[in-house]
């Protein structure tokens, strides 16, 4: 299992970051990503310490450790510069909070987040099928989650990609232990959101890929 999607308490998870490698260490993961929230006014502050804290967890570990954050409720005139200063910090990878249909996000986030390239947009809620076909050609992974209120989206999520040949990758949006899917779990959600088990199995080779274009 790969989850790139994971919080720790430097923003609103429940577990410090080496408990949960331990966490997922144990449940035999074969990487974990540490995707903090930041927006343009904690970006200084929380993606230096994940950069330390993936750096020195991978050591002696038995699975891959990476630095990532999840810009979330940034305007999306400010996402791309925030994306920018992330990478620059060190940051391996970059999450945006897409257009949950839960949460008050706004509207135009998901094209401000495709736009400034992104590596995953979140749980993109009742995206568009342009900005579906964007993400395609760019190569920006959507995000099928598994937490609850995100995944009501999964199946319009899926069938769009479906449709435009973009790369879907699946997201825990892990806060607790309670968050954990090893991979059986996260194939049932990937096949609830409709894919053939062939899709899901794609789905889930894509986090590879993106690990290997971070390291």
């Amino acid at each position: 299992m790969i989850d790139l999607h994971a919080h720790t308490f430097l923003s609103d998870g429940e577990l410090g970051p080496a408990e949960l490698v331990r966490r997922v260490e144990v449940r035999g993961f074969r990487a974990i990503g540490f995707a903090d929230h930041v927006d343009q006014a904690t970006v200084e502050l929380i993606v230096p310490v994940l950069v330390r804290a993936a750096r020195e967890l991978s050591r002696g570990a038995a699975l891959r450790v990476l630095a990532g954050c999840e810009i979330t409720h940034c305007r999306p005139e400010h996402i791309g510069q925030v994306a920018r200063r992330a990478r620059e910090l060190g940051a391996q990878f970059i999450i945006c909070h897409g257009e949950t249909l839960v949460e008050p996000v706004i509207g135009g986030t998901n094209r401000a987040a495709i736009e400034a390239g992104v590596n995953i947009l979140a749980h993109p809620g009742l995206i568009s099928e342009d900005d579906v076909r964007e993400a395609a050609r760019r190569g920006i992974a959507l995000e099928i989650s598994g937490r609850q209120g995100h995944c009501l989206a999964n199946g319009h999520v899926a069938a769009l990609a479906r449709a435009a040949g973009a790369r879907l990758v699946f997201g825990s949006d892990m806060h607790s232990t309670d968050d954990i899917f090893d991979r059986p779990a996260a194939e049932r959600v990937l096949r609830g959101a409709g894919l053939a088990a062939q899709e899901a199995d794609a789905a889930l080779r894509n986090a590879e890929q993106l690990i290997s274009a971070a390291l």
